[in-house]
């Protein structure tokens, strides 16, 4: 039976994140990155269980800044990017739930260590008792979105970089996405964030499905934002396609962006890294004017959300946003 990845706003069973590890990589604001991430998994839990996965002996840390309502779970681990070096889960036809273990290499070997990280995603499968289907492809899970009925859209900007796969062809990789995640249709952005130099460009930072056939699309309205041109470049691609049903895509425009400066360095919030979970959806935010208008077109493009916004700048500038450092977990039908 095919299995494939169901939609982000599918039932989900939990919320699966990881704790940050690394106090040399955040310097200055390592306290407030932990603050944050609790922050986040507080926010997830009022919608759904979130499991908190800390390295060993760093549990007792993670317990007291998540409190109660978020479980935590110590298993050897790199980093705190959990969308990324975690499992991607999927469903067959009959609601029986597996998890797709892609390799994981640090980002194109970036920041090794990443072995622990690599070995996550088989160590929490087998801890949850669910099927794993392994993959040779690295692939992150912020590099993919998808709208669960066989349409899946990515970047050429992170897939086809030289550190990924350079030993597969774009259509190899094509082939291995449809195989493990049941898609029958992948959409090739030209480009991710220009300034997105850690993940080369993951397609959470410029689109994300937010209902079957419709797409949400970063795009600043700002002439002199550096991303201003590629972003419509990416919209034109989008208008020329058609998903897994025939359908041309509705696409809606997230034009707000927001730039803060942490620990001295410029640093942008990207809105449309959020996470959808059951009835809400958890945006990150910067603190600015610009907050409220993004909310608002984030509510406005998933009406039967609640949407909450959490101060996520530090997260911002680690590399990532709310989307980034979680994975759900979906419910299993069977």
């Amino acid at each position: 039976m095919t299995m494939r990845m169901p939609a982000p706003w599918a039932d989900h069973e939990g919320c699966l994140m990881a704790w940050p590890t690394r106090p040399e990589m955040w310097g200055s604001v390592f306290a407030q990155a932990r603050a944050e991430y609790a922050a986040v998994a507080r926010a997830i839990s009022a919608f759904e269980p979130v499991t908190m996965i800390a390295a060993p002996g760093q549990g007792g840390a993670a317990r007291q800044a998540c409190g109660d309502d978020v479980d935590v779970l110590e298993l050897p681990i790199d980093d705190s990017w959990l969308r990324d070096s975690g499992p991607v889960f999927v469903l067959g036809p009959d609601g029986r739930r597996a998890g797709v273990d892609f390799r994981f290499n640090g980002w194109g070997g970036k920041f090794p260590p990443f072995d622990a990280d690599d070995r996550i995603s088989g160590v929490l499968l087998e801890r949850l008792g669910v099927t794993a289907i392994h993959s040779p492809m690295v692939l992150e899970g912020g590099a993919i979105t998808v709208d669960g009925e066989g349409t899946l859209i990515t970047t050429e900007q992170c897939l086809l970089h030289p550190t990924r796969n350079p030993l597969l062809t774009r259509a190899q990789m094509e082939a291995e996405l449809c195989a493990k995640l049941g898609v029958t249709t992948v959409i090739w952005l030209p480009y991710g964030r220009i300034e997105d130099t850690i993940t080369d460009g993951h397609v959470d930072g410029v689109c994300m499905f937010v209902a079957p056939g419709t797409v949400l699309v970063r795009m600043p309205s700002d002439p002199d934002h550096p991303d201003h041109d590629r972003m419509r470049a990416n919209r034109a691609h989008l208008e020329a396609a058609v998903d897994a049903r025939g359908r041309k895509l509705q696409i809606l425009e997230l034009p707000q962006s927001a730039f803060v400066e942490v620990d001295g360095h410029r640093t942008e919030v990207g809105y449309l890294n959020f996470y959808v979970a059951n009835g809400g959806v958890v945006v990150p935010i910067a603190g600015c004017p610009s907050d409220e208008d993004a909310l608002a077109v984030i509510a406005a493009a998933m009406p039967d959300h609640k949407v909450v916004g959490v101060p996520a700048t530090t997260i911002a500038y680690g590399g990532g946003g709310v989307h980034c450092v979680t994975q759900q977990v979906p419910e299993e039908k069977a």
